[in-house]
């Protein structure tokens, strides 16, 4: 770990790898955004797409970079660092690698309430809507079942295991209450997908993010760090453990379904980017920044590959890291096998 102290006395503490895998992460986001941004039916090579990012290129270019496909990858990018973010804190908060809003019954929460508008007839903006009351609702039903004198990981866990099943047998129901063409609409939206997605889409998860990034980032990473320890020593070392608990899981919830609302539940993002981080940063705690950046870049590469794989159809983001993120996840428990810790 280095340390910089500033002329006003202040001391900046940071581990050098694990800012090198944060940056280089970040860099490979923006590459690959410059290639989605090229990428279509109206190719544009990275110059191009540069000098039209600056003002240049002609209106058609102006056009098709500004309202068609920025939005896609800005959504793309924030999705992505969002999901990753809320996966690390309930990684952190649960102390278990598999803590994360797929398996929590987050996600399937704010399916439920993206469905219900769905069956209702509603429209996109109430859909994203219902979306992030879904998940909100879906995270106060799991703190009160897991609530005895406090809310403790195992028991977060089975609870959120327990309401995801409950809540995939309901929105398996309403998909089958829909009319034939909503529930193809709502098919498509499970799934995760980046179609179409514009500002609209962009600005809310982006004001949230502004908010919530800072918030986890800067006021709750080193308490978040020390309950790794355990809520026992935690709590000696002065961390209000209870009350941060509150706090992180009300903004890990809230990022999920800000998140789902604009891009649909799209899967495993927030599973793999934290293992994926740690392993390459190697260093302890719950490395914040290295896995948003981690994440925002799968998103991309996974939009990138949706697009391209098939050169007639294009797929839909969530079936990417679905492929990904279960082919990773079954890497990982063959070699925590292998290692003798399964």
């Amino acid at each position: 770990m280095s340390v910089i102290r500033t002329p006003g006395g202040l001391s900046l503490r940071f581990r050098p790898r694990a800012l090198a895998v944060g940056a280089g992460a970040a860099l490979l986001a923006a590459g690959l955004g410059l290639v989605v941004l090229g990428s279509g039916d109206y190719p544009m090579g990275p110059a191009d797409v540069l000098r039209t990012l600056t003002g240049g290129g002609t209106a058609a270019e102006q056009f098709i970079v500004h309202e068609l496909r920025l939005p896609r990858l800005v959504t793309a990018l924030l999705v992505g660092a969002a999901l990753a973010l809320a996966g690390t804190v309930f990684q952190s908060l649960v102390r278990n690698p598999l803590g994360s809003p797929d398996v929590l019954g987050f996600t399937q929460g704010a399916s439920t309430g993206a469905l219900v508008v769905v069956v209702l007839g509603g429209g996109s903006l109430a859909l994203a809507g219902a979306a992030v009351a879904g998940g909100l609702g879906t995270g106060l039903v799991i703190y009160a079942l897991a609530w005895r004198r406090g809310v403790h990981g195992y028991r977060l866990i089975l609870v959120g295991i327990g309401v995801a099943a409950i809540l995939t047998g309901v929105n398996g129901y309403l998909l089958t209450r829909a009319p034939l063409m909503d529930a193809a609409r709502a098919v498509l939206w499970l799934t995760g997908s980046l179609d179409g997605r514009g500002w609209a889409n962009a600005g809310p998860l982006l004001v949230v993010m502004a908010v919530l990034a800072p918030l986890v980032l800067v006021g709750c990473a080193p308490a978040l760090r020390m309950m790794e320890l355990g809520d026992d020593t935690s709590s000696a070392l002065g961390v209000p453990v209870r009350r941060l608990r509150l706090v992180l899981l009300a903004a890990a919830v809230l990022l999920v379904s800000f998140a789902a609302a604009a891009a649909g539940p799209v899967s495993f993002v927030a599973l793999v980017a934290p293992h994926v981080a740690k392993r390459l940063t190697r260093a302890p705690g719950p490395n914040l920044l290295p896995s948003m950046a981690v994440g925002a870049a799968l998103l991309v590469g996974a939009d990138l590959l949706a697009q391209r794989a098939f050169t007639e159809h294009q797929l839909p983001v969530g079936v990417v890291t679905g492929v990904i993120g279960g082919g990773y996840l079954v890497w990982l428990l063959a070699m925590e096998r292998r290692a003798g810790r399964l």
